[in-house]
């Protein structure tokens, strides 16, 4: 007998793994394959507005890849969230000198992991303070 909830995190591991290796890759193929196809989706990039819609956000990520000078993007720190037929992924992507934070929502379709949304943002706190573990939160839980 397998362990579904732990199937279920290291396939939404992997998903989230090919989305950072689609990105840093400039694979539009790869990348357009990782969005749900039927299900809501939204994104935001650093510095852009909501993106709604598959169209939308697909297209947004063509714009994205075709850059010659777009980055490298390394996710660590990943931590999952499993929701029954949803996960978040919260992770810190490393571009360049700078680490934003990202929030990647997967929802099971077809039966496989796929993306919903993703939004990254750059943080204020030095990189060892990212992802402050759970234990080390100030009364209350909030960081702010």
């Amino acid at each position: 007998m397998t362990d579904r909830p732990t199937t279920d995190r290291n396939a939404i591991l992997a998903a989230n793994r090919a989305f950072y290796q689609a990105f840093t890759g400039r694979d539009f193929p790869a990348m357009d394959r990782l969005w749900a196809s039927r299900l809501p989706v939204s994104c935001i990039h650093p510095g852009w507005t909501i993106l709604f819609g598959r169209e939308a956000v697909v297209s947004s990520w063509q714009d994205v890849l075709r850059s010659p000078r777009g980055p490298a993007v390394q996710a660590r720190n990943e931590r999952v969230s499993l929701y029954g037929d949803t996960a978040v992924v919260l992770c810190e992507e490393i571009v360049g000198d700078a680490v934003l934070v990202a929030t990647n929502l997967f929802a099971r379709e077809d039966g496989e992991w796929r993306l919903a949304h993703h939004q990254a943002g750059p943080v204020a706190e030095p990189a060892s303070q990212i992802l402050t573990p759970p234990d080390r939160l100030p009364p209350g839980g909030l960081l702010h």
